[in-house]
């Protein structure tokens, strides 16, 4: 038998032995260690209950008027199919949204929140501002203010923060709620945000059917001594519950059905674990090796905190400066309905995200400005000193990876693209309550 193997493997190495394209990616499938998942998260349907309610219900904004759901829509593919979001003050969905009066877009793009429930995710946002530490707790913007007891996962972690933000959700001192009362919320320090938290709880336990749905989701903590902690880990109990997919065809191949996949799907899985060198990020299930990286994605939008008009990305949180510009792989999952992509919704056309990866500063240089909406083309960062710092600061490893492909081999990795693709999203399955127990209306398209 040694023998056997042993003239097998020469024959390999010198080409005597013709492996199929399906051999060939199974080759790389174990190389990259992936199988199909199976993994379960058991989810109390009290708690997704809880969470299906909180998620729609504008009562977590500070004006009443925005909700998880306005940017992370089921109909939407889990975001809002808009470049940078829309947050206070703006009316609509989708790309329908519009602004309100003196307010800036969120300088972000809403990301896509599909098997956010696997146990793989360590770290939370573009600029991966939450992160597992394992046994040194969670990392997080509130520092030690964060209280690092009773979360369920890091997704109820990430949970607790775009409420604390005034774009998002919180909205400015001297606003008033959809009724003409003061905003609340908003009059509170950005440095406290246990206050906020504190704050918010109180208006959700003063509506008797949020305290019933609590009670029924947290039966041993009493309605006094409940937290945000509590409504966070339901909100993500309700996004695990509506948005784990795992049937894509991608899922079924993984699974053993050699069929699943199409030819043109296979060479293109090929080339994405082999010739592309694309797993050396996408890794994983997730397709996402978490970690950041400067692609040369052109600037533009209100730009992030102190930067403005800028948004240097992760160097923020890491202080590395190898991190200048630099954002979190993307997750690939469902890669072909959450447009558009990009940490600020450069590209709305996936073939235009492969082509920039093969030459990003050719395309930052050449950047269709003109495909922006009128209001973000005016915020572009096309200064000579601008555009020198991002080339110059490219993530080496794109760049000596030096991917090439020709035409044949992009629409190949497009109809791979594709094959990630799960039938449950395509099919929009998750559907937005009639109702929630503050009575304000519900964003529905």
């Amino acid at each position: 038998m040694k023998r056997l193997i042993l003239l097998l493997t020469i024959c390999m190495l010198f080409g005597f032995v013709h492996l199929s394209l399906d051999q060939q990616l199974r080759q790389s499938l174990i190389k990259n260690k992936l199988q199909a998942n199976t993994e379960k998260v058991a989810l109390d349907p009290a708690k997704v209950e809880l969470g299906r309610m909180l998620f729609y219900d504008k009562i977590l904004s500070g004006n009443k008027d925005i909700s998880c759901a306005s940017c992370h829509h089921p109909k939407l593919n889990s975001g809002d199919a808009i470049a940078l979001s829309i947050g206070v003050g703006g009316e609509g969905l989708g790309k329908a949204r519009i602004m309100g009066e003196d307010r800036e877009r969120i300088p972000r793009n809403s990301p896509e929140i599909f098997n956010r429930g696997s146990s793989e995710w360590h770290t939370m946002f573009w600029d991966s501002r939450v992160q597992d530490r394992g046994k040194k707790g969670w990392y997080t913007p509130a520092d030690e203010k964060f209280p690092q007891e009773g979360f369920d996962n890091i997704l109820a972690v990430q949970a607790m923060f775009p409420v604390t933000s005034r774009d998002e959700m919180r909205g400015e001192i001297g606003d008033t709620d959809i009724h003409g009362e003061v905003n609340e919320l908003a009059l509170i320090s950005p440095a406290m945000p246990q206050s906020i938290w504190f704050t918010l709880m109180q208006r959700l336990i003063s509506i008797p059917e949020y305290v019933e749905l609590f009670a029924q989701a947290f039966p041993d903590i009493p309605t006094e001594e409940l937290s945000f902690v509590q409504a966070a880990n339901a909100i993500a109990a309700y996004e695990i519950s509506a948005f784990t997919f795992l049937d894509s065809p991608w899922d079924n191949y993984l699974a053993g059905e050699e069929s699943a996949l199409t030819e043109s799907q296979k060479r293109g899985a090929m080339f994405f674990y082999k010739e592309g060198s694309c797993v050396s990020c996408h890794s994983g299930n997730l397709m996402t090796d978490q970690k950041a990286h400067n692609l040369g994605i052109p600037q533009f939008g209100p730009g992030k905190d102190i930067d403005v008009p800028l948004d240097y990305g992760q160097i923020v949180e890491s202080g590395k400066e190898e991190d200048l510009f630099a954002f979190r792989t993307p997750p690939l999952r469902n890669v072909e309905l959450t447009g558009p992509w990009m940490h600020n919704g450069a590209y709305d056309d996936l073939e235009a995200v492969i082509r920039h990866h093969l030459e990003p500063a050719k395309a930052l240089d050449t950047y269709p400005v003109q495909s922006l909406p009128a209001e973000l083309q005016i915020s572009f960062q096309d200064d000579e000193g601008v555009m020198k710092r991002i080339k110059g600061s490219i993530d080496p490893l794109l760049i000596d990876a030096r991917m090439k492909a020709n035409e044949k081999e992009i629409r190949d990795l497009l109809a791979f693209m594709q094959a990630l693709t799960e039938e449950s999203a395509r099919k929009q399955i998750t559907k937005a309550p009639q109702k929630v127990p503050s009575g304000l209306a519900v964003d529905d398209l």
